[in-house]
């Protein structure tokens, strides 16, 4: 598909490169017609064969995973949090995530391009911000050269295999294929490989949280790894010092009509005792809340009584917007 790309481009960049020429060969426009096409030949062979030292020689190994229906998303391990989303159905929330670069035109230039998206946020004492995987529809063979003619970036040997682009300057990596494009960015100078050697799991029972009773996945859904110390943070501040073992806790927003939704969150522990005494802490918080205009977001989220379902505990917010959805986001990264 990529070569498919580059003849495309490859004849489209040969009209312009002879319409805006006066001689292509002087010595041949005086010559026969035929002996003249058989040099235009011989021209566009030339810059077939640059644009394919360019791209299809230096194509990174893009991982083929399907990400509605997997089970590991090509992204490190020990990030914050994880995030799967359908771009063409949250856009408006994608562009609000906690990531600079997304402000960037040619980032947005990239998302246009983007049906799907899977992304990693990482605590800072890792030395790493972010990462992305992304599918779509990618123009790589322009991408491609465009870097290359570009000096703040350099090729780099992947792990993984194949190669990515880097950028000092910007502390960014991108790697870029036809289907697929990958980023990630550091907050030290150490290049942080947009492509994994690994990937990471996709914790037990979200898949199933993510799709509705039609069989229809949440447009927008994210999981915390290690949610006991933002939990445990927020008893804090409501004067309730208790270490609470949650393993994980999931949330799915839920659009209910044009720029409101709800969201679901299930707080996942080890056993249903565990998950059973948690619920009287969290009315406890609620009626805390109620009314509390200092905790006007918290109390978003404890509006409807926690619902016990095995060893998981199930909360329903009430109608938000995205300018909530986006303060509810920047919250997990300050943990």
């Amino acid at each position: 598909m990529a070569c498919e790309d580059n003849k495309t481009m490859t004849i489209t960049f040969y009209r312009i490169f002879t319409t805006n020429q006066t001689n292509c060969i002087p010595a041949v426009r005086t010559r026969t017609r035929k002996r003249y096409r058989s040099t235009d030949s011989w021209c566009l062979c030339g810059l077939w064969l640059i644009f394919l030292f360019f791209s299809c020689q230096t194509t990174p190994q893009m991982p083929d995973i399907d990400p509605e229906n997997a089970n590991v998303l090509p992204l490190e391990r020990g990030a914050l949090f994880y995030i799967m989303a359908d771009v063409k159905k949250v856009r408006p929330i994608i562009e609000r995530l906690p990531i600079q670069e997304l402000n960037d035109s040619q980032t947005r230039q990239m998302i246009d391009r983007t049906n799907y998206l899977a992304a990693a946020i990482f605590p800072q004492e890792s030395g790493r911000r972010f990462q992305l995987a992304a599918w779509g529809n990618y123009p790589a063979s322009q991408a491609d050269i465009a870097l290359s003619l570009n000096k703040n970036w350099k090729k780099r040997q992947s792990q993984a295999g194949g190669s990515y682009w880097h950028s000092s300057a910007d502390r960014l990596s991108l790697a870029v294929g036809t289907r697929q494009a990958f980023a990630a960015s550091s907050l030290n100078d150490d290049p942080f490989d947009p492509l994994s050697k690994t990937d990471v799991e996709i914790p037990e029972g979200f898949a199933e949280f993510r799709r509705d009773a039609d069989g229809i996945n949440s447009p927008f859904s994210c999981w915390l790894e290690n949610p006991g110390i933002l939990i445990s943070r927020l008893m804090n501040e409501l004067g309730l010092p208790l270490g609470v073992p949650v393993q994980k806790i999931f949330i799915n927003l839920l659009p209910i009509q044009e720029e409101k939704y709800e969201t679901l969150i299930r707080l996942q522990f080890e056993n249903a005792t565990y998950a059973r005494a948690i619920i009287p802490i969290l009315n406890m918080a609620a009626s805390f809340f109620s009314g509390n205009t200092d905790m006007a977001l918290t109390s978003l989220f404890l509006a409807n009584p926690p619902v016990l379902n095995d060893s998981n505990v199930d909360i329903r917010s009430a109608t938000l917007n995205e300018d909530i959805i986006v303060q509810l986001l920047s919250l997990f990264t300050l943990f």
